[in-house]
């Protein structure tokens, strides 16, 4: 990898093994991985206990209990996506390279010229068995299960994002993990960053 920095901004769906093959690129390019472990950083930061901001992660706000008054926000959950959002435009201004899981990378860092981004879909046959197995679940509940989550991202996305969640149009590359599997999808994934590090 040369000396640019490389950020490489991973949505996914649930289900899709889009945290697994994102800890694998990262790995593979000997980069941190930035994910729910974001709010341990920004917890230490404050020095407050990080299982109180991991309750609101990743989740839209709730409007029937939140208020917007001049700009501010009552939501707990607008305010710990505006901490991790200012954490990570932190680390990419002071020029570090990361791989970064969700958290709307496509919008929050637009304007920087080193970012990749890419979502990762998965055939629901797939996402189910990965859950089952993953959860110890039954078929059923591996369905709800996905698609609770994946109504919150959606959620959650698009509330901060240019581009509805999972619109093609708002990434550099979509992969859908099924066809090729983990393993063969992270190849083409860094293949494909290769690729544009070359041009």
């Amino acid at each position: 990898m040369d000396d640019r920095q490389l950020i490489v901004s991973i949505s996914r769906e649930f289900g899709s093994g889009g945290r697994v093959i994102a800890t694998a690129v990262a790995d593979r390019l000997n980069l941190k991985l930035y994910d729910h472990n974001l709010l341990d950083h920004i917890a230490e930061e404050m020095e407050v206990d990080s299982s109180e901001l991991k309750i609101y992660d990743e989740k839209p706000r709730i409007y029937l209990t939140s208020r917007r008054v001049k700009g501010l926000t009552s939501s707990p959950e607008e305010h710990v996506a505006q901490m991790q959002f200012e954490y990570i435009r932190k680390k990419a201004d002071e020029g570090e390279s990361f791989v970064l899981v969700g958290r709307c990378g496509e919008t929050i860092l637009k304007n920087n010229d080193n970012i990749i981004t890419i979502f990762i879909l998965g055939d629901e046959d797939s996402k189910i068995k990965r859950v089952m197995e993953r959860f110890e679940l039954s078929e059923r509940e591996a369905r709800l299960k996905i698609r609770r989550h994946d109504l919150y991202r959606k959620r959650y996305h698009n509330s901060y994002s240019l581009y509805h969640w999972g619109d093609s149009r708002g990434y550099d590359l979509c992969i859908n993990s099924t066809r090729l599997g983990v393993d063969e999808t992270v190849e083409e994934i860094l293949s494909y960053i290769k690729r544009r590090r070359s041009m």
